[in-house]
């Protein structure tokens, strides 16, 4: 029987329609893929073959030129985005780019880190707080900012002169117990191949300039000082991209975080001027916010005096005195170069109110800056034997070293010896200039009291007790006594080498305790007469430290040898008045 006419008629299968591909559709050409992937137009053209776009209604043809171009610029562009975003800073903390290498640290070894921190180095760089320290630490697993910051504070810790380990922190660690120093240098490797893996530099925060600030220390007592300068440029540069040198960026409600901010523009404003005067560099900070004060952190217990003290210290070295320095500018008077002696003079009161190791870094670094002034004053031939100033006489060297003599006589070697090399680098500068100005000064107006001879015994004696200074900067001292004072009565020293092995300034510091805080650092007792300067009688509950990475040695020659060496050496004794 016929099948009904109502029925449906059989469907007969059809042919799938072909569609032109992304690229073939944007050119307007036949898009030739013989159902394979890319077509043969997109293999040509070198562009990627995608079938995503929506299909849209033909319009007036173009150039396909200009298309082709289009095309792949388009497709570069998503490829370089796709590229960045694998080092984004919010990139997964645990992707291959930020593995962490496992058994650096152990929680002894931090929490000895940053102890050793808050009880030596933070009352000359109040950055830190220790609350949100320990918040960061906690944050280490999933912020690599946070694990860069804390590897950079241990190892900043782990090489410093002084700092002294219990082998105890060593235990659970794949690397076995070994000197501070030599684990100081793993950690800051750690530090810098970690935070390679991320971008820091578009987004910075606090943490970023921190951790750079830590680098440049490291390597500053590493005396690796180009790697030191590039360090502490990055933290001052990514301090201005975050507006630390803007005040209105510190009005905020978290005082904490204000206060830190602060103190730490401050910080990096005092170390660029010091490493500015040692190694000649021009400055990028400047005074253009408030000074810290005594109360913007009503939890503080740390006595920020010292600090606020170091800073003015450091403020009237600006972009003139410097460029006069860098010999990048012409131009400076008497009146003013004796007007900053004032000011430097006037900078400090007679007893200070600080912890005897800030006293040390301060009455040092007066000393130190005021003979910065005479070197640049006496390299524009201002200076005479008939001045009324002191400060502006051939003999004013000699004043300094006595008042710096005196000041050091009070201190235990322990305050001192925390401020590591940079200490010893200005005494020697001081013991350096002092040497050139003995040799133009007949010694004999000085016989029967304590005379510049004694003074320069005293620096050499105290540079040869701080750890670092006999090894290294003792042989130079003497050498350039030597070659300074060959012919003068009682200074014929026999030249000693100098070695200049880095390793050897640390040598033996990170193995034993340092010295007793009741030990005086001069060989001998000196004379009743010189002890004329003191500091109140307050109590100190630990030794606080500056270590003050500001000044590293660039070369075995005092900074003095550039200016003004030559000067004295060209002035006869009817010059100088005898």
């Amino acid at each position: 029987m016929p099948e009904s006419s109502s029925s449906a008629p059989a469907t007969t299968p059809t042919a799938p329609v072909k569609r032109a591909c992304d690229a073939c559709h944007r050119r307007k050409v036949k898009c030739i893929g013989d159902g394979t992937r890319p077509c043969k137009n997109c293999t040509s053209a070198g562009l990627t073959c995608t079938y995503n776009a929506i299909p849209q209604k033909k319009g007036p043809k173009g150039s396909r030129a200009k298309v082709i171009s289009e095309l792949r610029e388009t497709q570069r562009h998503a490829q370089l985005a796709k590229q960045r975003h694998v080092l984004e800073f919010d990139s997964p903390p645990h992707s291959p780019a930020h593995l962490k290498k496992a058994g650096l640290l152990s929680m002894d070894m931090i929490t000895a880190c940053v102890d050793y921190f808050f009880a030596h180095l933070y009352p000359t760089q109040p950055i830190l707080h220790r609350q949100k320290v320990g918040e960061t630490i906690g944050q280490m697993e999933t912020s690599i900012e946070a694990y860069c910051l804390t590897v950079s504070l241990c190892a900043y810790m782990m090489i410093q002169p002084n700092m002294v380990i219990s082998p105890d922190a060593f235990e659970g660690l794949e690397t076995p117990p070994q000197s501070s120093l030599q684990h100081g240098h793993l950690l800051l490797q750690e530090a810098l191949r970690v935070r390679r893996a991320y971008n820091y530099v578009d987004n910075p925060s606090v943490w970023s300039v921190i951790t750079s600030f830590f680098l440049f220390g490291s390597y500053f007592c590493l005396d690796r000082h180009n790697t030191a300068w590039y360090h502490l440029r990055e933290a001052t540069t990514l301090a201005q991209i975050m507006g630390m040198h803007d005040e209105a960026n510190y009005q905020t409600t978290d005082i904490v975080e204000s206060s830190r901010r602060r103190r730490l523009y401050w910080l990096l404003f005092v170390t660029e001027r010091a490493y500015a005067l040692q190694q000649h560099k021009p400055l990028t900070l400047h005074a253009t916010i408030n000074l810290p004060t005594l109360d913007d952190d009503p939890a503080e217990t740390a006595e920020l005096n010292g600090f606020i003290h170091l800073v003015n210290l450091f403020r009237p070295f600006d972009d003139t005195f410097v460029g006069l320095w860098n010999k990048a500018r012409v131009g400076c008077t008497t009146e003013w170069l004796a007007r900053l002696q004032q000011q430097l003079s006037d900078a400090l009161p007679q007893y200070l109110q600080c912890t005897e190791s800030q006293a040390v870094d301060l009455r040092c670094s007066q000393s130190w800056l005021r003979t910065m002034i005479w070197q640049l004053s006496i390299s524009h031939g201002f200076l005479s034997s008939a001045a009324s100033d002191n400060a502006m006489s051939f003999r004013f060297p000699i004043e300094l070293s006595r008042d710096l003599v005196r000041s050091a006589s009070q201190f235990s070697q322990a305050a001192m010896e925390v401020h590591g090399i940079g200490l010893i680098e200005k005494l020697f500068d001081v013991a350096c200039t002092l040497t050139d100005v003995m040799s133009v000064i007949p010694g004999e107006q000085y016989t029967f009291e304590f005379g510049p001879r004694d003074y320069l015994n005293q620096l050499m004696s105290l540079i040869s007790n701080l750890r670092g200074g006999h090894q290294r900067y003792l042989p130079l001292l003497m050498q350039k006594v030597h070659d300074t004072m060959a012919n003068t009565p009682g200074y014929s020293i026999t030249a000693v080498p100098p070695s200049i092995r880095s390793e050897e300034i640390y040598e033996g510091s990170h193995s034993s305790a340092p010295n007793s805080g009741g030990s005086s650092p001069f060989g001998s007792p000196l004379g009743a007469d010189v002890a004329g300067y003191s500091y109140p009688d307050i109590a100190v509950s630990a030794a606080m430290s500056h270590s003050q990475p500001t000044i590293p040695v660039s070369a075995p020659t005092s900074v003095y040898n550039d200016y003004s060496a030559g000067a004295i050496q060209g002035m006869s004794k009817y010059e100088t008045g005898d």
